[in-house]
């Protein structure tokens, strides 16, 4: 609102401070460890880390006591001092003659457990070098962090040191002497530094960094970013030396301009503006005073530096150094070793290289250095007054403004571009100055539709006058004194006028400088005080008007955020801020933001609103803002509304029935018992569902806070409407106002009447009557009183004005009950939904029978189609219900959930007229169902009381029995579904839609190859082959086709059958998933050809709907896109089959085989095409090529499964024994002699030893001859075996192979008994096969004889045996 003086830091241990500075030559031992004259030596101990220089912890321990009032003493001794605080405010320095104390932050916590910052002493000592000189100016300089991640805050501060010798020192915090050069022999009257600031407009010249030292006749101006990087350099290599114990090399000097100042008489004080460019009408204006009237004027201004001077003679100097004028000054030994500084001296980061070590260098040291001569520079104009001398001058922030104390008690205001006294203050003798430069808030400039406005700036001037103990602000230019302040007259005024160095346009991008403007130092109490200006105290008295309104709204929008305050505390604040408000724009802006408050209680906001309300009806009706009034007198209709309603509901009367008549509790009764079973499951299975996270705020049940009631509710005139939101707004906003009367808890007439009286529309109350009992399903299930609450409810809201048209026509649909069958169609609580339909459905009914009455007076029941839309909507959403029942049923354990789908009359008849079935095939999948099972289950339409009977478990049965038993509910819910839609559930589309179901689920997880085969095996229950033949082939062409063509190319490209990572590369599934895949191929194509085949015998279905659900607009039909297919060409879908069957055999049995190489190059070409297509396909006879290749492949796959059928026996199982007649009929396809495959395949059984089987296979064998060749050989090798090569031969196999003829011993030595897959088979198998060679080997044969001596050389060993 106003000034105001702020402590933010506290200076510690005052006194031992003056004690130090003023004692005479004798150490003072408060504190602690003194620094005795010339003693400079480096302490590492507060460096802390090279690597880290942030990383450093202030170690040294001062006392944390508040300074005494005692420690001013009685004479003002902070006056004779030189003293310098950081713009940062973490360092002072306090210096008198040749001593300095400083004074570093610290923190520390008080007695209240507050964190405060104090300032205390981190070093004391000597600070002079030289015979006499002492301390005449200090300054402290911030530097700031290289660092990417820093922020603002500065790495360390150096501290720059004025003597009267002329020398010009820079130390560290802890006093380490960094840079000594002598820049003039007289002494320094003052330090001052001009650092980086952002241009505030694109056309201000940036300022470039720079140190000044003013001397009585000369002025040193050190650029800004040369003695960054020199002091960096310096401070670097200082440390370097004290950790390797080393002498300080001594660095090389500053480079600087040097200007003589002429044409002055006295200078005691400067000043350096910067960088400043004349307008060409100035430039012409100088040159032709300066050079008459033939002077000639240069093309373009030149830059020119700024400085000002005060002192005599005149009392104001104006001087301008043309940029370039003069070069940088180096000292003799500079320049003496130039040669070897190749690298700039500003950068100073070599480390010295090359310079001679400090002893060397002692002779020349002793003597002084050269001082080089200064530049002459004339003032251009000044101030004259021949007896006023300047003793201070402070320049602006903005460099356009500076204020001058003189030596008769004045304080000028300069215009520091024009040159000229602007205003002038008296009475302020020893006056310090300072500058205050506040920025404009956030508000309404940038917040504009045009592009943003730059913000303002304000300067404000300081002036601390000791003599009358009075620190006043006054506005620039000729701004009035906006503060005042009465301290003691003993401060000093710190102002530093610059902040951190090192800092440019490209740094300081995101950086947020934490500097002080102006403090207050008082030595008395040792606070620290800076000067807090609004900005709004700069404007007119009309603009201040209104930035006052806007802090008093600031200091509103505060105090509604503190959750600390008592409500009659919030009450009266709130009240005096908003009658403050002058702007009506601002009061209502605050009005808003103060009924938005969620901590506010409603008879705090009532109060302020009537309060005022009552205040601007007092005012003149012409100066009230229509708007604002509008505002409180519509905010208090609804604050009295909700309070109101409040009370009813927490008065505890209950409901009282007088509109609802016997007659139609009776029929609702006779509705409800007939939907009761359904409701019942319904409630059980939607009361067991998983839990959920909610939250207290968001539930129904909480109260609905004041601030959601106004938001929701707008009030225009004197009617009240609802402000269309989101549904659980309205959810919220209808349990406030109906859910006391649904439960019987709250007197509903009266709830009604109070609405009625508001202007609230009807319609609006049913939305939001609707609204609740929707949306609150569960806990209206559990309440049976709810219904006839409802009926009341609705009852008396169709009574009311504006509700059902009184020139309604019963033959036309009635606005007011479609609004009501809209809410519940749409409605995905299917209970609440029927419910609520009955109960309008028996309302509407009376209605309509009462304007039958009025207008017929017959005793006719009254038809009409509002009657027919609800029998309708009530058929619809029993359906619903007994759907959505069934979609309740969770899944199985083990199984992954998923969330239960909610369906509604609406989303239904919007999905077509396969939208039913889908549901449910999309609750099979859930529910995990075996395409048996969901056969069974459809096989118990006819069973449902038997069903009933088993439903029940016994307690005494296991797992199993739990599992029976809700395998029968299920099984129930779902024949009852299906009577229920006798149509859209047929057999046919539901196995459709649960085929389509599961390779969908297939496509999205093609690992789970279980999901294919379950598909093709819903296929095969569909009984019409239209359908069959048109969801085989969407599947196909959807789906399969892309797979199953990379898995033939990369079979082809490898050779066999590829390694898991090759199939999940090319194919996106594993091995064993593609195994799989290619055997639900194979099922596939075999539908589609048999499908193709029926056609023709059997009509197309005719697809029905129910007569409810006729209306159901929306996509096609799975079963109707199934007919729309063309029809396919059977030798192509034959020839992809052909090639199915190849690829499964080649995967199942790991064979090495190209599948598509046993084609030719039609057969290739005609893979993969369009089924329906007719393509040219292989025709005659094959290439016997292709056809030995082929024979070769099958005789191949009939050895592995014969090496499987022998593992399959050995472990004591049953192998898949399809594949001997799948490999016959394929090579019937592929050309290829079947009674090959059966002589192969006789002898392989015979080779795993399985000869009962081979026998069987014996007989369908055509050619005995070359079988009987083939099986002699075989028996040769077993008896080998037996005779020849097992491990522990018998004597009688001895006497035995003696006694064999020469020509059979011989033959049988030849065998080789290791091709035998099973070489020990008993002899009494051995001998059977020799009978069998008798048998089908003719007499004539060649092998005829060798037969014979087999069967007897078995017959021996088995009388041996």
């Amino acid at each position: 609102m106003s000034c105001c003086l702020l402590e933010f830091c506290r200076v510690q241990e005052l006194k031992a401070v003056r004690e130090f500075l003023f004692q005479n030559q004798q150490n003072n031992p408060s504190l602690g460890d003194k620094k005795t004259e010339n003693e400079l030596a480096w302490d590492d101990s507060d460096w802390g880390s090279w690597d880290n220089p942030e990383a450093k912890e202030d170690g040294s321990g001062t006392t944390t006591g508040v300074v005494e009032d005692s420690a001013a003493g009685s004479a003002p001794w902070l006056q004779d001092c030189v003293v310098s605080l950081s713009p940062c405010s973490d360092l002072m320095v306090v210096a008198k003659d040749h001593k300095a104390v400083f004074l570093s932050a610290k923190w520390r916590t008080d007695d209240g457990g507050r964190e405060e910052m104090t300032l205390a002493v981190s070093w004391s000592g000597t600070l002079s070098t030289e015979e006499g000189e002492s301390v005449s100016s200090v300054i402290c300089i911030p530097l700031a962090s290289q660092k990417r991640s820093s922020t603002g805050r500065p790495d360390w501060t150096c501290i720059v040191v004025g003597f009267s010798s002329g020398y010009v020192r820079f130390y560290t915090e802890s006093g380490v002497l960094l840079l000594a050069q002598l820049l003039n022999e007289d002494p320094v009257l003052r330090l001052k530094c001009r650092t980086y600031e952002i241009p505030r407009h694109p056309g201000v010249t940036e300022q470039h960094e720079e140190l000044s030292i003013l001397y009585p006749a000369a002025l040193v101006t050190i650029d800004g970013f040369s003695l960054f990087q020199s002091l960096r350099a310096c401070r670097n290599q200082v440390a370097r030396a004290a950790a390797a114990g080393s002498e300080v090399v001594h660095p090389p000097p500053l480079a600087y301009k040097k200007w003589g100042l002429q044409d002055m008489d006295t200078i005691v004080d400067h000043s350096s503006v910067g960088i400043m460019t004349l307008c060409v009408f100035d430039q012409m204006k100088n040159a032709s005073i300066l050079g008459g009237f033939h002077a000639s004027v240069k093309g373009s201004p030149p830059a020119m530096s700024q400085y000002i001077t005060v002192g005599g003679g005149p009392y104001t100097g104006f001087y301008y150094a043309i940029e370039g004028s003069s070069q940088p000054l180096l000292s003799h030994v500079a320049l003496a070793v130039a040669s070897k500084l190749t690298s700039a001296l500003f950068s100073a980061a070599s480390g010295w290289l090359g310079w001679k070590k400090q002893s060397e260098e002692e002779p020349t040291q002793k003597q002084k250095p050269k001082v080089e001569p200064a530049t002459p520079m004339a003032v251009r104009f000044g101030l004259p007054d021949s007896r006023r001398h300047g003793e201070f001058i402070c320049l602006s922030p903005c460099n356009t403004l500076a204020g001058v104390t003189d030596d008769f008690g004045r304080v000028t205001l300069l215009d520091v571009g024009r040159g000229i006294a602007i205003r002038m203050w008296k009475g302020y003798r020893d006056a310090q100055l300072g500058w205050v430069q506040v920025s404009e808030g956030r508000g309404e400039r940038e917040s504009s539709p045009s592009a943003p406005l730059p913000r303002r700036h304000a300067q404000f001037l300081v002036i601390y006058a000791p003599r009358r103990g009075i620190l006043e602000v006054w506005g620039t230019q000729q701004g009035p004194r906006v503060g005042a302040f009465t301290v003691g007259k003993h401060c000093r005024l710190l102002y530093a006028g610059y902040r951190l160095m090192g800092v440019n346009s490209v740094t300081s991008q995101g950086w947020l400088l934490h500097t002080q403007q102006v403090c207050l130092f008082d030595p008395a109490t040792g606070a620290l005080r800076t000067v807090t200006v609004p900005f709004h105290l700069a404007l007119s008295d009309k603009k201040s008007e209104r930035a006052k309104d806007m802090h008093l709204l600031k200091r509103l929008t505060t105090l509604l955020k503190s959750r600390e305050v008592e409500p009659d505390i919030l009450e009266s604040e709130a009240q005096s801020v908003l009658l403050d408000i002058k702007h009506p724009a601002v009061k209502k802006q605050a009005l808003e933001s103060l009924l938005a408050n969620k901590n506010a209680p409603v008879s705090c906001l009532t109060n302020i609103t009537r309060v005022l309300l009552a205040s601007l009806k007092g005012q003149d009706p012409e100066a009230v803002d229509e708007g604002l009034f509008q505002l409180c007198s519509s905010q208090l209709k609804l604050l009295q509304l909700y309070t109101d309603i409040q009370q009813l509901h927490s008065t505890g009367e209950a409901t009282t029935d007088t509109h609802t008549e016997p007659t139609e509790v009776a029929g609702i009764e006779e509705e409800l018992a007939r939907v009761s079973p359904t409701l019942q499951r319904y409630a059980e299975l939607t009361s067991g569902s998983r839990p959920s996270v909610s939250f207290a705020l968001d539930s129904p049940d909480a109260s609905l806070p004041v601030r959601s009631f106004l938001s929701q509710m707008e009030c225009e005139g004197e009617e009240i409407r609802v402000v269309p939101g989101p549904n659980a707004d309205w959810t919220q906003l209808g349990s406030f106002l109906f859910w006391g009367c649904l439960t019987g808890e709250s007197p509903l007439q009266k709830v009604c009447t109070t609405l009625q009286k508001t202007g609230i529309s009807p319609q609006q109350l049913l939305s939001l009557l609707l609204s609740v009992w929707l949306h609150r399903e569960k806990e209206v299930l559990k309440k049976t009183e709810a219904v006839r609450h409802l009926h009341t409810l609705l009852t008396a809201l169709s009574s009311m004005k504006g509700a059902v048209e009184e020139s309604w026509d019963m033959q036309c649909v009635s606005p007011w009950w479609q609004q009501v069958r809209s809410a519940c169609v749409q409605s995905h609580s299917s209970a609440a939904a029927l419910l609520a339909a009955i109960v309008a459905h028996r309302a509407a009914k009376a209605n309509i029978t009462i304007l039958a009455e009025t207008k017929f007076q017959s005793e006719w029941e009254a038809v009409s189609l509002e009657l027919e839309q609800w029998a309708v909507c009530v058929r619809q959403l029993e359906d619903v219900l007994s759907l959505q029942t069934l979609l309740c049923v969770p899944p199985p354990q083990g199984t992954p959930g998923s969330a239960t789908p909610h369906c509604s009359v609406k989303a239904l008849l919007e999905g077509g007229r396969g939208g039913i079935a889908d549901s449910v095939a999309k609750w099979v999948f859930r529910q995990d169902l075996a395409p048996e099972r969901l056969k069974d289950m459809l096989q118990r339409r006819g069973e449902a009381e038997s069903t009933e009977q088993s439903s029940q478990p016994e307690q005494g049965k296991g797992e199993k029995s739990q599992e029976d038993a809700a395998f029968n509910r299920a099984a129930e819910l779902l024949v009852s579904v299906c009577q229920r839609f006798p149509d859209s559930l047929s057999p046919d589309l539901l196995f459709a839609h649960c085929c389509w179901e599961y390779v969908v689920q297939w496509n999205k997880d093609p690992e789970e190859g279980r999901y294919l085969s379950w598909a093709v095996e819903h296929l095969k229950l569909v009984s019409s082959p239209h359908i069959q033949l048109g969801i085989s082939s969407m599947m196909w062409n959807t789906f399969i086709v892309k797979c199953f063509s990379a898995a033939a190319f990369l079979i082809e490209k490898v050779g066999k059958a590829p390694k898991d990572r090759l199939c999940r590369r090319d194919v996106g599934m594993g091995d064993c998933a593609m195994t799989a895949f290619l055997g639900s191929c194979v099922q596939l194509l075999q539908i589609l050809m048999e499908a193709d085949s029926g056609v023709e015998e059997v009509t197309p279905p005719e697809l029905c709907v129910e007569e409810v659900w006729g209306e159901a607009e929306g996509p096609a039909s799975l079963a109707e896109l199934a007919l729309e297919q063309k029809g396919v060409h059977y030798p192509l879908v034959q020839h992809h089959y052909l090639l199915a069957s190849l690829l499964h055999t080649a995967m199942t049995f790991s064979l090495r085989v190209k599948p598509l190489s046993l084609f030719d190059s039609k057969g290739k070409n005609a893979f993969f095409r369009e089924l329906s297509s007719i393509q040219l396909m292989p025709s005659g006879d094959m290439d016997p090529g292709l056809v030995s290749l082929r024979q070769e492949f099958l005789l191949r796959v009939l050895t592995g499964w014969v090496t499987t059928q022998r593992e399959a026996v050995e472990g004591s199982g049953s192998g898949d024994k399809t594949w001997p007649s799948l490999c016959l009929d394929l090579g019937l396809l592929l050309q290829v002699n079947p009674d090959i495959l059966r002589r192969h395949l006789v002898c392989e059984l015979y080779n795993q030893g399985l000869d009962p089987r081979a026998e069987q296979v014996m007989f369908e064998v055509e050619d005995k001859d070359v079988l009987g060749s083939q099986l002699l050989v075989l028996t040769g090798q077993r008896l080998s075996y037996s005779l020849l090569h097992t491990q522990t031969q018998t004597r009688p196999a001895m006497e035995l192979l003696a006694r064999l003829p020469p020509t059979l011993c011989t033959w049988l030595k030849a065998m080789d008994p290791s091709e035998l897959g099973c070489p020990s088979v008993p002899l009494s198998q051995t001998s059977r096969l020799v009978s069998r060679l008798i048998e089908i080997l003719p007499e004539n044969h060649g092998q005829y004889s060798l037969a014979l001596h087999l069967l007897e050389a078995v017959e021996d060993l088995q009388r041996d045996d």
